[in-house]
């Protein structure tokens, strides 16, 4: 998978490329109808054009960060904000305790992905589903999702993309068999949404309920070396 580094030059999010250019074009139509017929309807139409081309490239930006990367060190998947901690036993994809952390995301956070801890790619799903409010907690079994399963010295890390009442597209650019670094862009979810994160049972968490979660920056848990 491609891999971008603090030199990214491109400052959006990869996968919102087509959704800024779309409302980039209507932006042009709007100044050039402007230019040309200076009324009460085409000034309207500039007002809402722009400040929708404005909340689209607000939305879709992908500030580059320096990453914390030590061993062991779980960051932050994303930008948002501590909903849930429970333990859990996860019964679909790894079949064992986990401690889940979920985060919801509102639409003013930055919604890119970030790998919490570097591993090898065993697992990429697509779960269709429902579009429930991303925040209640139910959303994390019955929306719709991306899981990724990673797996390092550390133990397996399942992440899950979680679509909610205004997010209808769950992005996943990595492939099975990828080796991913700590704090690389993964994913991303168009629009307000929620990042369920499955540690293993032993993890030492560094975060509560209500924690804001900066994504490549904040520590969410140490793990040991798995026996």
């Amino acid at each position: 998978m491609k891999h971008y580094g603090a030199d990214k030059a491109w400052p959006f999010a990869e996968g919102g490329g087509a959704t800024i250019l779309i409302f980039t074009v209507v932006w042009a139509t709007a100044v050039t109808l402007w230019f040309l017929w200076q009324n009460l309807a085409t000034g309207f139409f500039l007002f809402l054009a722009t400040a929708l081309w404005l909340l689209i490239l607000y939305f879709f930006r992908d500030p580059n960060r320096e990453v914390v990367n030590k061993p062991g060190l779980v960051i932050g998947p994303g930008d948002g904000e501590v909903v849930e901690i429970v333990h859990e036993f996860e019964d679909y994809y790894l079949k064992e305790d986990v401690i889940r952390i979920s985060m919801f995301l509102s639409v003013t956070d930055v919604h890119v992905q970030r790998v919490p801890l570097g591993g090898k790619v065993t697992l990429i799903d697509h779960q269709p589903g429902q579009f429930l409010q991303a925040f209640k907690p139910e959303a994390s079994e019955v929306n719709e999702y991306m899981a990724m399963i990673t797996e390092s010295g550390y133990g397996r890390i399942l992440i899950k993309q979680i679509a909610g009442i205004l997010a209808r597209r769950c992005v996943n650019n990595a492939q099975p068999g990828d080796e991913l670094q700590t704090g690389q862009r993964f994913g991303l979810i168009k629009f307000s949404s929620r990042l369920d994160l499955y540690l293993p049972p032993n993890a030492q968490l560094l975060v509560e309920i209500g924690d804001k979660i900066v994504g490549g920056l904040t520590p969410i848990a140490q793990l040991k070396i798995k026996d």
